[in-house]
């Protein structure tokens, strides 16, 4: 009888686990309309507005990078009124179930301009709904984020909530990606490479903009039964102002981890952003990739994020965080460098043959593999960090610390367009060009652009990451030293 007995508590346990599991895989889903939003402005925005509607490359940059200005200010400002939101949902579930509609429709409206506008009308509707899109998915992907630093205060645990957030969030970036390639594009008789038909682009936004209102739903009501286990907003707090808003962020910016992390969070992105933006260009110019071909090398970057997701989860439980991101961005920029280095110097394999895919599919592999490390790592670093926020100043502020991170993250796709938009107009790249027309001068200034150009980020990021210092050992003493201060707070 005694085994059974046993049992019944174990099988609870693991029960309970699982449910855990399951509520933490419904928190990352929500990621997953950010990876959607991230991989189309990667991958195709900067494409679609220069090479098939014949945005100059420095006005398409200019016009995401100005919207990045008002994410610098909507994501704290966002962050901070999550923070003090007082709702029978809580502080953050009322903004993850307001904004999926108003992203859907204008992300659908970020592909489908009115035709006749000229450069200039291009310009000011890209600059428009950039900032638009990227203002409706700050209400929802602020306060999710910081969500998941309430979902638990283990170190350990912590890393696991942001691996299948970061599992969910590199899945929509894929899938923005693969699929678009995969399922839309196709052939006509006016456009051999459907890639340059204009017409192919807003029926993707829609199926893209449908998949983003499944997941982030899916998410609000698959973590709504935790609503009562979050803590409340406290009365004490100060009414909200912008104000109070600057103030939080000025100290936020005296914790020198969180400059750290925050600044090479930004640099690192960036590398990431001119990495994604350019590589439409690198795969149909320089490598001379077919529609397919292009989508088995996203197919396989996106396996390298998906499988290096577990692996960094572990390492970073097992080593620690700053280690784990250091050795990511590591790997990640010299996979990216190697293949257009080699092929400048000659000594890729030839064009046509089996070595040649191989290769490319191989460093894709790796490098993305790599990646996934600094994704995994800064989301857990950045919880961590605001529990010792709380042990200095005494206040909660998860909304601003991932509102900054956030923004941090959002960077790759407005510096990262900003710097290859300027990049392409300085190389002369011809807009509206056919396959095999460049000439190979103008793309071997293209694969420098595009390989040392990063490593150089790179190795910034790598600079600015050594200044964090918060570990494994720190946060168990921050932990006790809140846990003792709540314990004080309620005896008195």
């Amino acid at each position: 009888m005694l085994r059974p007995l046993m049992a019944v508590p174990e099988a609870r346990s693991r029960l309970a686990r699982l449910r855990t599991h399951l509520t933490y895989a419904a928190y990352g889903l929500g990621q997953m309309a950010e990876g959607l939003k991230n991989g189309s402005f990667e991958v195709y925005i900067f494409f679609y507005y220069t090479s098939v509607l014949g945005l100059s490359g420095s006005l398409a940059g200019l016009a995401t990078f100005l919207a990045l200005f008002f994410d610098a200010v909507s994501d704290p400002v966002v962050g901070s009124l999550s923070d003090r939101t007082r709702h029978r949902f809580g502080r953050r579930h009322p903004w993850l179930y307001v904004s999926p509609v108003p992203l859907a429709l204008l992300f659908v409206g970020l592909f489908r301009p009115p035709g006749g506008l000229g450069e200039m009308g291009l310009f000011a509707w890209l600059f428009v709904f950039a900032v638009l899109t990227r203002l409706a998915i700050t209400l929802f992907h602020v306060p999710h984020m910081a969500l998941g630093a309430e979902l638990s205060e283990d170190y350990g645990e912590r890393t696991t909530i942001v691996g299948y957030r970061t599992f969910f969030a590199l899945f929509g970036a894929g899938l923005a990606a693969v699929a678009g390639l995969r399922f839309f594009f196709a052939p006509s008789e006016a456009y051999p490479d459907g890639r340059l038909d204009p017409a192919q682009y807003p029926p993707y936004a829609v199926a893209a903009a449908l998949c983003m209102l499944f997941a982030m739903y899916l998410c609000a009501l698959g973590t709504h039964h935790r609503i009562a286990t979050l803590r409340p907003v406290r009365h004490d707090l100060e009414a909200w102002s912008l104000r109070r808003v600057w103030r939080e962020m000025r100290e936020a910016l005296a914790n020198r981890s969180f400059r750290a992390l925050f600044l090479g969070v930004i640099v690192f992105s960036v590398t990431r952003g001119v990495q994604t933006t350019l590589g439409l260009h690198m795969g149909t110019y320089l490598w001379q990739l077919t529609k397919g071909q292009l989508a088995q090398v996203n197919a396989t970057f996106l396996a390298g994020f998906l499988l290096g997701v577990p692996f960094w989860t572990v390492v970073s439980r097992r080593v620690d965080k700053r280690p784990t991101i250091l050795l990511g961005v590591t790997i990640f920029s010299l996979f990216v460098f190697a293949p257009p280095i080699l092929w400048i110097l000659d000594w890729f394999p030839a064009r046509g043959t089996l070595a040649y895919m191989g290769t490319l599919l191989w460093m894709a592999f790796v490098a993305a593999f790599g990646g996934s490390a600094g994704l995994i790592a800064a989301g857990s670093m950045m919880a961590d960090i605001a529990d010792e926020h709380e042990l200095r100043v005494g206040r909660r502020q998860e909304g601003v610390f991932f509102g900054a991170l956030a923004f941090s993250q959002k960077s790759a796709s407005g510096l990262g367009i900003l710097f290859a938009g300027l990049g392409i107009d300085a190389i002369a790249f011809p807009l509206q060009a056919e396959v095999g027309s460049v000439p190979r001068s103008v793309l071997v200034k293209l694969g420098i652009l595009y390989g040392p150009g990063i490593l150089v980020l790179a190795l910034i990021a790598f600079g600015i990451l050594l200044g964090y210092r918060l570990d494994r050992a720190r946060h168990a003493e921050i932990v006790a030293a809140l846990d003792a201060r709540r314990r004080g707070a309620r005896a008195g």
